[in-house]
């Protein structure tokens, strides 16, 4: 039996498992699907990871390094190779089981009082997302031709399209490039970019490849390996109008459609899901509504920079900790529910407990539309203004973190509302 099972090892297992280590826990394990630790950071080997963790520019590679190399320095086991299958929760005190497989030694059962989901998300393929037009052979989605192109050495296109300007897609867009494929457009159905403002300069504008707002693919031809796609212009509901066809001949499409948390696993659980984020329910310290099981990282809600992933993984395992070594959660004291209004897409943590002696809350959102100097407000249900926030500048792609004082979050009126609001420049 364990102290603390963590469920991935991507930078959100990592930090999870570092964090409660240095907390005192002396018995973790960390399972691993994949053949080696590190998680998505392995294939992203473009740099601008660590900026605000280490105050460095790094690779994903030389990112994951740091973390596993921190994990070395502890005592913590590490399986990889072993697919996690289901997740029984205790009952009655009872310690979680986790029922996992690998080739090494079957069929295993293991026991934790604690555990933390770190399981990361998943990309949305064709098939979600119904693109018409034939089936042939050089549809990828961006992630994995990254890793056919970054790990396995494969060049999966020479003339390429992208559908979606999420931040994958992006980078795709710069390292086919750079290997020598030509990327004919960007082409995204929204009429903003989805991905980060730094890798649109970086990755279109400096390589001159045209991002076509507010379009989509509506046709992909070719039998044998694709030939066109046709590329649509749509309208404020999304449709495609007629007459506004574009065709390109090229022989790949990139698909960096959006990505999903990888929560089967919790589903299997019986915990509380958000339908906002995909991802489960979870209080101030990163705790599911089953009490001793924790989630962070992307299987929580999509994150576009890794040390936010970091900060967030390393308060769901000093959490997991504390909740091992004293036997139980946080004081049990009335929660307060945060609400996303005007602007804002989604909220996280969805509780916060002020308990005895409160706290200041951090709160990680987005928003829905691109604002170009707002206010962010946090209003009670009473309707009193209870925090305001300034920012120059907000886009969907990036996420927002705001910290509410620790005296507003005593005295609030469940619930709290999220919402921002254009100032007049």
């Amino acid at each position: 039996m364990y102290e603390l099972i963590v469920i991935g090892g991507g930078p959100a297992g990592l930090a999870a498992a570092c964090k409660a280590w240095e907390a005192g826990l002396r018995n973790i394990l960390v399972i691993e699907r994949d053949r080696e630790p590190g998680g998505i950071l392995n294939q992203c080997i473009h740099n601008g990871f660590g900026l605000q963790r280490f105050k460095e520019e790094l690779t994903g590679p030389e990112y994951a390094g740091r973390f596993i190399a921190m994990l070395e320095k502890t005592g913590v086991e590490v399986r990889l190779d072993t697919m996690v299958l289901q997740i029984i929760p205790g009952q009655d005190g009872a310690p979680h089981q986790v029922h996992a497989v690998n080739g090494k030694d079957g069929y295993q059962v293991l026991e934790a009082p604690a555990v933390v989901l770190a399981m990361g998300c998943r990309e949305r393929t064709r098939g979600a997302i119904s693109i018409p037009g034939e089936r042939p052979a050089g549809i990828f989605t961006a992630g994995a031709a990254q890793r056919y192109l970054n790990i396995e050495g494969y060049m999966v296109g020479r003339r390429v399209v992208i559908l979606g300007s999420g931040d994958i897609g992006l980078i795709m867009a710069r390292r086919m490039t750079l290997e020598g494929a030509k990327v004919l457009a960007c082409v995204e159905l929204m009429p903003y970019s989805s991905g980060l403002t730094r890798n649109i300069v970086q990755c279109l504008n400096d390589y001159d490849i045209p991002l076509y707002l507010s379009h989509t693919i509506t046709d992909i031809r070719g039998h044998d390996r694709v030939e066109q796609v046709t590329v649509s212009e749509v309208g404020p509901d999304r449709r495609p109008i007629p007459g506004t066809e574009m065709v390109f001949d090229c022989d790949t499409v990139l698909l960096s459609v959006g990505l999903i948390p990888e929560n089967e696993l919790t589903r299997g659980a019986g915990i509380e899901m958000d339908p906002r984020t995909s991802g489960a329910q979870v209080r101030e310290n990163m705790e599911t509504s089953v009490p001793g099981i924790f989630a962070c990282g992307n299987v929580l809600h999509v994150h576009d920079l890794v040390d936010y992933v970091s900060a967030e993984s390393e308060r769901a395992g000093a959490a997991a900790a504390a909740y091992v070594l004293a036997g139980q959660t946080e004081p049990d004291a009335p929660a307060v529910a945060l609400k996303n209004g005007e602007g804002v897409t989604y909220t996280v943590p969805q509780l916060i407990r002020p308990g005895p002696q409160p706290k200041p809350a951090e709160v990680f959102f987005r928003v829905n539309r691109v604002t170009k100097l707002a206010a962010i407000l946090v209003r009670d249900g009473a309707g009193k203004e209870v925090a305001r926030f300034r920012r120059g500048h907000l886009a969907p792609g990036e996420m927002e973190h705001i910290t509410l004082p620790a005296a507003a979050l005593q005295e609030a009126v469940s619930p709290l509302t999220v919402s921002i609001e254009e100032v007049p420049q």
